[in-house]
């Protein structure tokens, strides 16, 4: 059998992160990084946006730690733009989009989703040795400890006002999640155990959350942290907060809480036996209600309350995020179990969503695989992808960009 281990499949790997490291080099503005289109060109009128921005400051950061050539210019370009247009000198954090004419704020809500990836890029950018970005990390944290973490609750809230007064009368599973990513990415970095420890709290309530429902992860919630299960249900396609239970998530979700288990131990601490029962367990039922869930190959979108499929178009995200928590679990236990999926999800991505003609992957496609735009339009978004070519080929701990700056890469 073909292994996740094997040197040839690595060698796929870092051939598929290349591919997709060149195509959005085409993403560069004046303010930051935009929106790609299905043939890989910028489309110049939409908002420049502060979760895209980061995401490939974080994406070309891993690249400069890979050695890859031009790659830490872009970087240098992201921490500009996060210091520079997208951040608010008068009331702190960072504006969510930029008009690409004017530079102006589109909005000007602060939201805990884009500032936690505002706090992983600069965590990519300082394990990356680029200048300023340890700076930013630092300005980062200070900001979402001030603003979004809640210690009460062990969770952030999910957006504020321009002045951080007056928080919006909703709280979101999937800012919590990307926080859990930016806190390890940042425990990396500045080795401040409290960063750790405030991921791993957020992974707790998440997970419990999950286990009392049946592994059907509750996206939506009251200020309480009530969930609201009806929440959007007339509007199910929406790409941030959609109805019912997300696969994608419980998929994304169980590889964070292996990554947080690893850290443990990596200190040489005893971690939870529920870390990985629930890792494993969350990731089962994403398979068993997820996959070819109406009858036809791929993941789907979303279930509603009963395990039914809501939203049947494949998102490639979804299944990025299946191939790392898949290779996660086999890192983190050695069962072969988890192999088999692992390479038919490897073909499937082939097959279907890696498009060898315009480069990068098809962000959307319908349950009969042609190109979909019900939710996303265009290529957007590297992350996921280049991570999903990274994480089989790196221990579970420290985090991505730290790892590769430990030269834990393996070949």
């Amino acid at each position: 059998m073909a292994s996740i281990d094997s040197p040839a499949h690595r060698r796929s790997l870092a051939e598929h992160a290349e591919r997709l490291f060149r195509f959005g080099e085409a993403s560069r503005t004046p303010l930051g990084f935009g929106w790609l289109g299905d043939d890989g060109a910028l489309e110049p009128a939409r908002p420049v946006e502060l979760w895209i921005t980061c995401r490939m400051t974080h994406v070309y950061a891993l690249a400069a730690l890979l050695g890859r050539p031009g790659a830490t210019e872009l970087v240098d370009h992201g921490v500009a733009a996060l210091t520079g247009a997208f951040a608010d000198s008068e009331h702190g954090g960072w504006f969510p989009a930029l008009d690409p004419a004017s530079g102006a704020p589109t909005s000007e809500v602060k939201d805990a989703y884009p500032h936690a990836f505002v706090i992983l890029a600069a965590s990519s950018a300082a394990a990356a040795g680029r200048p300023g970005a340890r700076e930013l990390l630092d300005e980062a944290l200070a900001v979402s400890l001030e603003h979004f973490w809640d210690e009460a609750a062990g969770m952030v809230v999910e957006s504020w006002d321009r002045t951080f007064t007056e928080p919006e009368a909703y709280r979101g599973i999937n800012a919590n999640m990307h926080t859990v990513e930016a806190y390890l990415a940042a425990w990396g970095v500045t080795r401040e155990r409290a960063w750790l420890d405030r991921a791993l709290r957020i992974v707790e309530r998440a997970i419990a959350f999950a286990r009392a429902n049946s592994w059907r992860l509750p996206e939506h919630f009251d200020p309480d942290w009530q969930p609201l299960l009806d929440y959007n249900k007339d509007a199910p396609a929406h790409p941030f907060r959609p109805y019912g239970a997300t696969i994608g998530h419980w998929l994304e979700w169980a590889r964070l809480t292996l990554h947080a288990r690893a850290e443990l131990l990596a200190l040489g601490e005893d971690p939870p036996a529920w870390l990985l029962d629930d890792a494993t367990a969350l990731f089962d039922a994403a398979v068993r209600e997820g996959w070819a869930a109406d009858g036809e190959p791929g993941f789907v979108y979303t279930v509603d309350w009963d395990g039914r499929p809501v939203v049947r178009e494949r998102m490639h995200w979804v299944l990025c995020e299946a191939l790392g928590a898949a290779a996660a679990l086999h890192e983190a236990t050695g069962d072969e179990r988890f192999v088999e999926p692992y390479l038919a999800w490897w073909s499937y991505a082939e097959e279907h969503f890696v498009d060898d003609d315009g480069g990068s992957w098809w962000h959307e496609l319908s349950p009969r695989h042609e190109v979909s735009r019900t939710v996303w339009d265009g290529k957007a978004d590297l992350y996921h992808a280049v991570q999903a070519t990274l994480v089989p080929r790196l221990p579970l701990a420290p985090a991505l960009a730290p790892a590769l700056a430990a030269g834990l890469l393996r070949p």
